[in-house]
């Protein structure tokens, strides 16, 4: 087979690599909101479309707990599109006739940037749980760097659904004067005590199984398989809604027509959630679920009214802020207080909640509403009237 043949056949942005740069060193390090530091630094990261030559045309895409750099297009030699493929591209959603995209893996990933399986240079060993803990805060901190990198000094839009939202909210707090517009999809500025508490049992499934090692499973050639898997399964089952879950499978059997009487997976939503947490587990660090989980937790940048005062004084880019009918993970209600918060203070906020019956993954699917009004709202920073 020629190398042309083998190359797929795709729309959108086609044929995409992945980019990787050291941001920070040993000597001059990331100093992180715990107090302690991280160097080497390298992140992770892709782009779609051209920097226009003033360097005013890019937006940055910050990803979800289970998410990484490969956002839009498809890597040589594996046909799997990006996370969100479908809403990056020539005449998209995020539109790269007009826009310059980027997105990389966070500080703490495991998709290329540094995180708790890369190496540990004063060790020579994964990190593991001696890696440091880190904050959104920090995550969005490694990301200005990279910003730095690419002599970008102001965004169009960041933009990010879930946690990628709470990222999005954090690059408007901290670099006010580097971000033009914001767009928090399906996110909150704090988890509610239930979702701390899922994320408290999820962990408690990956580090009490008994492939762990206190973190060090990477020294054991091993994998907390099982632990990984059920919190997946677990979480899985939160990104979707009741409805979605009765429409797609109700109470099918799996591969039978009587059920087994006994602890088999007799139902399709029993095989379809352990066909999720399988394939996760192929794909991702459990440490990092550890680490992402928490920093999740820790992220509340209004406490009160007057550190939100304080936090939101320089703040002056145009919000849009969405969420979904079906989402109980990050209900519309908490999307609200957002909202209010953010009107509170005299910030430019527009607001959507869009129907869908998909729960929390709603953000990431091919919701034509959605879809067309994201894409308005991003043209009119571009000045492309429609």
């Amino acid at each position: 087979m020629s190398e042309e043949a083998a190359i797929p056949e795709v729309s959108g942005v086609g044929l995409v690599e992945t980019q990787y740069v050291e941001l920070f060193t040993a000597e001059q390090p990331l100093r992180l909101d715990s107090g302690a530091t991280l160097g080497p630094v390298t992140l992770a990261y892709e782009t779609y479309g051209e920097l226009n030559e003033a360097h005013t045309n890019a937006i940055l895409i910050c990803h979800a707990l289970s998410g990484d750099a490969h956002v839009a297009g498809v890597h040589a030699g594996d046909d799997r599109p990006g996370w969100w493929d479908g809403f990056i591209g020539p005449g998209r959603a995020i539109d790269t006739n007009h826009h310059f995209v980027i997105c990389s893996n966070v500080v703490g990933g495991c998709a290329g940037s540094t995180g708790p399986a890369s190496t540990d240079p004063t060790t020579g060993r994964p990190y593991g749980l001696h890696f440091p803990m880190v904050t959104v805060a920090d995550m969005v901190r490694a990301q200005a760097a990279l910003m730095d990198h690419l002599g970008i000094t102001r965004l169009r839009s960041v933009i990010g659904g879930s946690v990628g939202g709470m990222q999005a909210l954090q690059w408007t707090l901290d670099y006010p004067e580097r971000v033009e517009s914001c767009v928090i999809i399906a996110a909150t500025a704090r988890l509610s005590a239930q979702n701390i508490a899922f994320n408290a049992v999820s962990r408690q499934a990956i580090m009490t199984d008994p492939e762990f090692y206190d973190g060090r499973y990477q020294d054991h050639d091993a994998i907390p398989r099982s632990g990984l898997a059920v919190a997946r399964m677990m979480a899985h089952i939160t990104y979707l809604s009741e409805e979605g879950l009765q429409d797609k499978f109700g109470r099918a059997l799996q591969d039978r027509e009587r059920v087994s009487y006994g602890f088999d997976r007799d139902f399709a939503v029993e095989s379809y959630l352990h066909y999720q947490g399988s394939k996760f587990v192929q794909r991702f660090d459990a440490n990092t679920y550890l680490y992402f989980t928490k920093a999740m937790d820790y992220f509340d940048p209004f406490p009160d009214e007057a550190t939100a005062a304080t936090a939101l004084a320089p703040v002056e880019c145009d919000f849009f802020v969405c969420s979904f009918t079906t989402d109980w993970r990050f209900h519309s209600s908490r999307s609200k207080e957002l909202v209010r918060l953010l009107l509170r203070h005299r910030k430019h906020v527009a607001y959507q909640e869009f129907a869908s019956p998909h729960g929390h993954d709603s953000f990431l699917l091919d919701l034509p509403a959605y879809k067309a009004t994201l894409k308005t709202f991003l043209d009119r920073r571009a000045g492309v009237v429609s």
